[in-house]
């Protein structure tokens, strides 16, 4: 009897003894397994990282010291909207311009007119606007000069097909840019300027705009930067003017003037203005320079056009003058400028100049032609400067000293 109660205590210990074992086998089991599944953890983790450095917010784990268990959770945002997403935003801000003109009965040769119309309103041109600036009344825009030169109406078409009477705040041919403003409380997103002055060729670059009319309204071409700081002689109705324009490959096509120019950001960096049209030429278009652009509207803004200085003359090229002109020089000299007109009341009447002198230099600076003496004055003087101008008449040369007067109106 009392071995048998021996036995069963003994089988009873051995039992227990076992369990224990099998509960320390499985605790140093899950250890383990904690163990390794912290060492793939680790060495895994920078793997994916890697993969979700695409992703909108990643989360970094800062290791803490061995007493100190909590973690650190830092969000990083990588996110950056897609290309599609920044010109979906941007067109928004771009507006068709149509310029509207008086037209007389010849408008439209062969077209039937009433009997007795003298005049009617007819669409001379369209081109494309950026909305700049929003406030709670109105919204601005800026353009080209030549896109709404000489319009009796201008009117602005919205990507909702809304359209408007803009109104003129300010404009100036030589540097190709004009202000408009339509009254309205409009919820558009301005474009935001960007730093032309960091571009390099090379950069990506989006044209936004409407070639060839309202019918292909919002058209998107993309290329890159070709150069920057390009001069670019152009006709302009204040005469030949050297612009200072940034050049790029991305299609550039009438109607696309006084469009968008953009970055992958979708800040503006230049008002598209021209291309080179050639049978031989392609990917040749031309943009005025966003932070000569915001200059231009500072002053468009505040005096309605560019105040310069002025001399109160008007101008050709002794080689276009006859040769029976009283008041030409000899014929060994044939580069100058010859007065064509005078403002009575401006500041070369007053210094004693007249009609049919001839200007060959100012302040000692040789004038070959009328886009010299214009790019010496309004690039190297100012309102109230003095300057010496020497000039023929009667084939005798003379001097004479001018105070420059202002533009302003």
């Amino acid at each position: 009897m009392l071995e048998e109660q021996n036995k069963q205590v003994r089988d009873f210990q051995t039992e227990n003894n076992n369990r224990k074992n099998s509960v320390l086998k499985g605790f140093m089991i899950t250890v383990a397994a904690g163990m390794v599944g912290s060492f793939l953890t680790l060495t895994i983790a920078p793997q994916i990282g890697q993969v979700m450095d695409n992703e909108e917010t990643v989360a970094t784990i800062q290791e803490t010291n061995s007493s100190d268990t909590a973690v650190n959770v830092q969000q990083v945002s990588t996110s950056t909207a897609s290309l599609a997403d920044i010109i979906e935003q941007s067109s928004k801000a771009i507006v068709g311009i149509t310029n509207i003109q008086i037209g007389g009965s010849n408008s439209y040769p062969g077209f039937y007119q009433n009997q007795g119309a003298s005049s009617q309103e007819v669409e001379s041109g369209t081109g494309s606007g950026v909305v700049y600036k929003v406030t709670d009344d109105a919204m601005y825009i800026v353009t080209n000069n030549h896109v709404i030169e000489d319009a009796t109406k201008i009117q602005v078409s919205l990507y909702n097909e809304e359209v408007m009477t803009a109104e003129l705040v300010g404009t100036d041919s030589l540097s190709d840019i004009a202000v408009l403003k339509v009254n309205g409380n409009y919820d558009i997103t301005p474009l935001s300027f960007g730093d032309s002055d960091n571009l390099r060729a090379g950069d990506e670059v989006i044209a936004i705009g409407n070639p060839l009319g309202l019918d292909f309204y919002g058209t998107v071409t993309q290329g890159i930067i070709s150069a920057v700081n390009r001069n670019i002689a152009v006709s302009t109705s204040a005469g030949i003017w050297e612009m200072d324009v940034i050049q790029t490959d991305a299609a550039i096509n009438p109607g696309n003037s006084g469009g968008a120019l953009i970055n992958t950001y979708g800040e503006l960096i230049g008002i598209n203005s021209m291309k080179i049209a050639d049978d031989d030429v392609e990917g040749l278009g031309f943009a005025i320079p966003s932070n000569k652009v915001e200059n231009i509207i500072e002053e468009l803004t505040e005096n309605g056009q560019v105040v310069r200085p002025y001399l109160g003359l008007s101008m050709a090229n002794l080689s276009e003058v006859p040769q029976f002109n009283p008041n030409q020089i000899t014929d060994n000299h044939s580069e100058g400028v010859i007065i064509t007109d005078i403002d009575e009341t401006g500041p070369s009447a007053r210094a004693g100049l007249i009609s049919g002198d001839v200007i060959v230099s100012i302040n000692g600076e040789k004038v070959t032609d009328a886009d010299d003496l214009r790019k010496y004055l309004y690039s190297e003087l100012s309102v109230g400067d003095s300057v010496k101008m020497e000039y023929y008449r009667q084939g005798e040369l003379e001097s004479i000293l001018v105070t420059l007067g202002s533009s302003q109106q």
